[in-house]
């Protein structure tokens, strides 16, 4: 099938288009973005700046993608936004381009499916396969894994970095990283399980489950702090990689300030 562009859509001639493309009523696309095979949007989208959209991604009514980044410091330097395939973004979600502050790029991986009014700052980076429910909102520079679940409401505040498979509960006010495989709810959000039914559903082994619970109890019911369930469960035998990932991203945290361990990149505006 042939790219179907209605009438009362504005495409800058420049732009480019894969095959397959589908822009629907009243969209407007400018010259330096670039839509990928199979891709729809919707009517009333707007695709701005140096964006970039993979294949098979759908793009509900009233979405703004690439526009400038709410950053006061913003002068307006030729950023990006660069999103994989296979993502669904549902009505008035936004994105907005980087700041020059550090790679330029806000992006945005693959076969995400975020829910109405989600909003992805400038300069973040979102992985593979996450939910964010209505109005989950995204600070810049943060930084989200991948096989995450974000509840609807949610705000994270900017660097913060949220670790794979993690579950964030609705409402919940996220003011610091929010470690892999653990469930974090309340304002502030804080620790409140293993992710157990999430790990279950991606076919984890249940030793994967028991040695991060372990490690979960010793972490935030025995509050032994983080050097001592190291050594603890280090002693045990061979360490599972789920583990090593859990205390590899908690060092980085404890390594930041204001527990984020991305906070220590921030530059001033």
């Amino acid at each position: 099938m042939s790219t179907q562009i209605a009438q009362t859509a504005v495409v800058d001639p420049r732009a480019k288009l894969g095959t397959n493309v589908r822009i629907g009523h009243f969209c407007v696309i400018g010259p330096d973005v670039s839509i990928g095979d199979d891709t729809l949007l919707e009517d009333h989208v707007v695709l701005s700046g140096v964006t970039s959209l993979g294949e098979e991604n759908h793009v509900f009514p009233g979405c703004v993608i690439g526009a400038d980044p709410q950053d006061t410091s913003y002068k307006g330097t030729p950023t990006q936004v660069q999103i994989g395939d296979g993502n669904v973004f549902r009505e008035y979600c936004t994105v907005n381009r980087a700041t020059e502050k550090e790679d330029g790029v806000t992006r945005v991986g693959h076969n995400n499916y975020f829910m109405a009014h989600t909003h992805i700052a400038h300069d973040c980076k979102v992985g593979d396969r996450n939910v964010m429910a209505n109005n989950v909102m995204i600070g810049g520079h943060a930084h989200i894994g991948n096989d995450i679940t974000i509840a609807g409401g949610v705000g994270i505040v900017h660097f913060a970095s949220v670790g794979n498979m993690a579950f964030i509960s609705a409402m919940a006010r996220v003011l610091h990283d929010v470690p892999p495989y653990i469930i974090v709810d309340g304002q502030p959000a804080k620790p409140r399980a293993v992710n157990t039914i999430g790990m279950k559903r991606h076919g984890f082994p249940k030793e994967d489950i028991e040695i991060l619970t372990k490690a979960y109890k010793l972490l935030y019911r025995s509050y032994v702090g983080l050097d001592a369930a190291k050594e603890q469960l280090l002693s045990t035998g061979p360490i599972r990689p789920v583990l090593r990932e859990l205390f590899n991203f908690m060092d980085t945290t404890v390594a930041g300030q204001k527990g984020r361990g991305r906070d220590r990149r921030r530059k001033a505006a």
